[in-house]
């Protein structure tokens, strides 16, 4: 008998047709930047596309899904299927209701055209606010996730496309 166990479980699988819950942009015009962005589920696949802009001191373009418990006491990692650009993205995740609350994330190349399973482990995620990092911040914790996301900056001007398959966590033997 196997001594490991494997859990899964999948948070958001765009091949279904199922209804979904929508999809918050939020890009840096919040602050005065000219970054725009959307997400569409077509195909099969969600895209996150639009362009990023430094003017007016921007630089971001993210969307994050609605809040919800997502129950994820007991994995360890989040495993993503999607095909980047070749850009640098950010996978983010909240614990807490609200804009004004701390955001982990964990950063991860693309390469251009190519489909990839990524798989991120919930200890390499680093708490930020408003993109500084916070020392005095608790690590993540699974059983309190409400809000998922990917998020593009680090002054990467110019249009962006990035498609997702699904999302899920796991743990266990990967």
């Amino acid at each position: 008998m196997n001594e490991f166990t494997t859990v899964e479980k999948v948070l958001f699988d765009f091949s279904s047709t199922g209804v979904r819950p929508p999809w918050q942009i939020v890009n840096d015009a919040v602050m005065g930047g000219m970054s725009t962005s959307a997400f569409e589920s077509s195909g099969g696949t969600a895209v996150f596309r639009g362009v990023v802009s430094v003017e007016n001191n921007g630089g971001f373009a993210s969307v994050r899904s609605s809040p919800a418990r997502h129950k994820l006491g007991g994995c360890d990692r989040f495993v993503i299927r999607l095909r980047g650009d070749g850009h640098r993205y950010k996978f983010t995740v909240r614990t807490a209701a609200g804009f004004d609350t701390p955001l982990y994330q964990c950063a991860f190349p693309t390469k251009r055209g190519v489909w990839e399973e990524l798989r991120l482990a919930f200890n390499g995620f680093v708490p930020t606010f408003r993109g500084q990092v916070l020392a005095d911040a608790p690590p993540l914790n699974p059983a309190k996730v409400t809000s998922l996301g990917f998020l593009i900056a680090d002054q990467q001007a110019g249009p962006f496309q990035l498609e997702i398959a699904w999302v899920k966590a796991s743990s266990g033997v990967p």
